[in-house]
């Protein structure tokens, strides 16, 4: 992470948005962050259905109610 100051920012924001691809920039203002400028990843994977499937177990009587709240339903 860059913390650099917002009158920084003025003078020089297409260079520090092309540094925002590589790294995260903090905005500051009078030493105290005020913003966050994160690059967006272009190399990011693409979820693929059904990716998790196997991975997640419900018993078969995951619904039942319990004895517990019988009162309340």
């Amino acid at each position: 992470m860059k913390n650099i100051d917002i009158n920084q920012l003025k003078q020089s924001l297409p260079q520090i948005l092309e540094q925002s691809i590589d790294e995260t920039i903090i905005i500051t203002k009078q030493g105290l962050p005020i913003a966050k400028i994160v690059g967006i990843s272009k190399n990011k994977k693409q979820r693929e259905f059904g990716s998790a499937k196997g991975l997640i177990k419900m018993s078969d009587d995951f619904d039942t109610s319990l004895e517990d709240f019988k009162a309340y339903m």
